[in-house]
This record gives C-alpha cells, sequence and structure tokens, in this order.
C-alpha cells in the first residue's frame, strides 16, 4: 500500500515588520528682524513715492497723480527690543514739491500749480512735521499753501533692511483741501485727497549714493 505523505504544515503568525518611527516634526526656522540703529535717516526721494485720488466733475470722475517727494528725515533713538521701523522713529520731516503735480493731463496740471489752487510759485513746498509716532499712526503738522493743519496718516507695512540700516513705510491719508484755504473750482476740482506714501529711508551711515539717495 502506497503511503500519501502529510500536507505540509501552514503558518498562521503574522510577518514581521520593522517597526516605523515617527520622524519628530522640525520647526519652521524663525529669524528676528534686525533693529533700526539710532540716528539720523533720509528718506530717498527716487525710492519714495506720493501717490493720490481725487474726484472731479461732481464726483462723477476719478483723478490720479503724482507728487515728487524733495527731502526729509526720520529720527531715531536708540530702539527698545521689540521695536518696529514705526515705534523707534521719535521726529519726522518732509517736503514735497507742490509744483511737481502730474496727473497725466498738462492744462489741468497747470491750473493745479497756478495761483487759483496751489499757488506753487509762491508757496513751493509742501511741509510736513510730526508730534507724535505710534505703532499704527503717525500725526503730524501739515503746512500747504501757507496754511498749516493737522493731518493723522495710518501707517502700514513697515520693513527693515540692511542690517538696520534702511526701512521702507507704507502711510495713507485723506486731506481737504478746503481746510488749506484751496477752495476754487468748487464741483469741478476734487475737495478730497486719498493719498498714499511709500516712504524709503536710508541710515546717515550710507552716504555712499546708493539706493538713489544723497545728502542734500
Amino acid at each position: 500500500m502506497t503511503r500519501t505523505p502529510p500536507p505540509a504544515a501552514t503558518s498562521t503568525a503574522a510577518p514581521v515588520t520593522a517597526p516605523v518611527t515617527a520622524a519628530a516634526a522640525t520647526p519652521p526656522a524663525t529669524s528676528t528682524p534686525p533693529a533700526l540703529r539710532p540716528g539720523r535717516f533720509a528718506i530717498d526721494p527716487v525710492a519714495s513715492t506720493l501717490s493720490f485720488t481725487a474726484r472731479h466733475l461732481f464726483g462723477l470722475g476719478l483723478v490720479r497723480g503724482t507728487f515728487a517727494i524733495r527731502r526729509g528725515s526720520v529720527d531715531v533713538a536708540e530702539p527698545p527690543a521689540g521695536s518696529t521701523a514705526v515705534t523707534a522713529a521719535t521726529a519726522v520731516t518732509a517736503e514735497v514739491d507742490a509744483g511737481s503735480i502730474d496727473t497725466g493731463h498738462t492744462s489741468r496740471d497747470a491750473k493745479v500749480r497756478s495761483a487759483t489752487l496751489l499757488d506753487a510759485g509762491r508757496h513751493p513746498v509742501i511741509g510736513f512735521v510730526s508730534e507724535r509716532v505710534s505703532e499704527t499712526e503717525l500725526t503730524g503738522i501739515l503746512t500747504v499753501r501757507g496754511v498749516a493743519r493737522p493731518v493723522r496718516l495710518q501707517l502700514t507695512d513697515s520693513t527693515v533692511a540692511a542690517e538696520g540700516r534702511a526701512f521702507h513705510v507704507r502711510a495713507t491719508t485723506t486731506v481737504d483741501r478746503t481746510a488749506f484755504g484751496v477752495t476754487a473750482l468748487r464741483g469741478l476740482a476734487g475737495r478730497s485727497l486719498g493719498i498714499t506714501l511709500e516712504i524709503t529711508c536710508v541710515h546717515a551711515s550710507l552716504r555712499d549714493g546708493t539706493a538713489g539717495w544723497e545728502e542734500r
């Protein structure tokens, strides 16, 4: 008689696998922005802009334009720990060329420069001197056509560069021209101007002409 061999034994044990170790999460690298160096910063007129919008023709039309920034300065005391480009500032001055208005319309620009409106021949500079600086607001005195009035600028988007020797800040405000005695052409020329400034400042130690800056 021929014997049939028994069936081979089947293993039911689970396969052995190497343990999986979860990789430790690597926290994102963080860097502390450089603090501003104390001293005087000069506004770079080449890298800075002043733009505005206004309504004309009884509010039906929108006008966009620019003015040229002549010069300005920002004084910074020894910045406290954690301060920003804005809160470290202690004094701000700026000068704008009143005759530099550019809306892309030659005759309109000439009218704004004339004695009817800005009278840029007699008052060539629009000036600003700060009174108080906070994290989000800059208050001071704006002088237009020889008339001085308080103004508030909202501050945003401040950044520090060049190892604390340069910074950029954005400021916005609304100005009522009639508050400065510029009252002609009511309806035809807008009463309120929405102003946006993009300001780049360079420390006095960088007096090598970089970024368009030059000592005046």
